[in-house]
């Protein structure tokens, strides 16, 4: 070779880097169909059978023993035949598989498959899952999106905050109109505060009334104090707002039954009331009686209360997002009897499995055993459900304490006057309503 055509050769070998560089950070699909999607898609097709009879995954047609004389001799079936895959289909993020089960195969032996796949095929991970009988869908997912949670684009909607990424790739939204109550559960340092405080400064700009309720003195909501309608420190000024809420939701529900509305949706724009979203930090702080006759006269307030918000709240325009480090039926039958109607649930890493068992196991006991599996290092990480019944997991956007503080102050002229609520604070505070 001349060394003219060497020189245009490694030109072009370094334009070629380049280029792929910028394509890998402006369009990392695009990248990932035209390079690494196809050697996984041949690694796939070439060790599939192989990993399906290792991982007994491949069933024989004659039976697995057989009758010599008077003994049944049992053993292990020659030539087994691996179920039948689609082939590999390309996604954003790494590929899918369709898998046709045998009979009598369920989807269990291939969740306890998916560490192997994962290793044969050179991916960061297999996520299972089984949306009708006889079928299971194989995802491989090249990398690991969560390593660097940038955010994914996602449509602008009233009451909907872009929070994090999806390991799918996509963008993980709440968009309390779809899924209007939330609990979630974390350790300390796990990023449960960290996903409260993107939700709360993507709900700051919007034509919404927030409540805050933090019984740690407010350690936690107080941040965004200037753009919250009321600021709770005490279990005794959450049993006010909390009584003050559900006496906005009766007033609310004669205002759609005089206009003949099932919601306040339903009503023109000009008439609607404020939506409002309580959020509420450390759960157990609300539960935990002191054993005094007033102690459990509040918590048996509380539990009401939320109750009540968590049945009606949704077509009312009150939502409720709860969050804290335990939650477990130790706590009371009100605490069961809420999770029940928190359909919304993200788990980040927890310290007892009674946590993750009561925030996903009634969804899918699968998503509990993924949310057991968190790390103290994987910060921010959690499982979240959909508004699909599904789940995934998710990493929520960092949002620092000076980041929080000037989205508050920014947004403050935006914060609704909710006077009863806030009548009923200063009472319960021990101040004077001002006439």
């Amino acid at each position: 070779m001349g060394p003219i055509l060497l020189a245009f050769f490694l030109a072009a070998l370094a334009w070629l880097v380049v280029a792929g560089a910028a394509l890998r950070e402006r369009h990392p699909a695009v990248f990932w169909c035209l390079t690494g999607y196809p050697a996984a898609a041949v690694r796939v097709v070439r060790t599939w059978r192989k990993v399906a009879e290792l991982h007994d995954l491949a069933v024989a047609r004659g039976p697995s023993r057989g009758v010599l004389g008077e003994l049944v001799v049992k053993g292990q079936a020659l030539r087994p035949i691996p179920p039948r895959i689609s082939f590999p289909k390309a996604t954003r993020t790494g590929l899918s598989v369709m898998v046709r089960l045998h009979p009598g195969q369920t989807p269990a032996a291939f969740i306890a498959a998916a560490d192997a796949l994962a290793h044969a095929w050179k991916v960061h991970a297999v996520r299972v899952t089984s949306p009708e009988r006889g079928l299971v869908y194989l995802l491989a997912i090249a990398g690991d999106p969560l390593a660097r949670p940038g955010l994914a684009h996602a449509p602008a909607a009233h009451l909907s905050a872009l929070v994090g990424i999806l390991e799918s790739g996509g963008a993980w939204v709440i968009n309390l109109r779809q899924v209007p109550h939330w609990l979630i559960t974390g350790a300390t340092q796990s990023g449960k505060s960290t996903l409260l405080a993107r939700l709360v400064t993507q709900l700051a700009p919007q034509n919404v009334a927030l409540v805050g309720i933090d019984c740690k003195g407010g350690m936690e909501l107080g941040l965004f104090e200037p753009r919250l309608s009321a600021l709770t420190t005490n279990r005794r000024e959450a049993v006010a707002v909390l009584g003050a809420l559900v006496s906005e939701l009766q007033l609310r529900m004669r205002i759609c039954r005089i206009a003949g509305a099932r919601s306040i949706w339903d009503l023109p724009a000009k008439e609607r009331p404020v939506a409002v979203v309580v959020i509420v930090d450390e759960l157990a702080e609300l539960y935990l009686s002191d054993g005094t006759r007033e102690g459990k006269a509040e918590v048996e307030k509380c539990s009401t209360y939320l109750l009540r918000i968590a049945q009606l709240g949704a077509a009312l325009g009150v939502h409720l997002v709860v969050a804290g480090q335990r939650v477990g039926s130790d706590l009371g039958p009100g605490v069961t009897a809420l999770r029940a109607q928190l359909s919304g649930r993200a788990c980040h890493r927890v310290n007892d499995p009674g946590t993750a068992e009561m925030t996903l196991g009634d969804l899918n006991k699968d998503a509990v055993a993924v949310a057991q599996a968190i790390t103290a290092e994987e910060k921010g990480t959690a499982v979240c459900t959909g508004p699909d019944g599904g789940w995934d997991r998710a990493r929520s956007h960092l949002t620092t304490p000076d980041e929080a503080r000037r989205t508050a102050e920014k947004y403050s002229d935006l914060t609704p006057d909710l006077d009863e609520i806030h009548h009923a604070l200063l009472l319960a505070g021990g101040g004077e309503v001002p006439q």
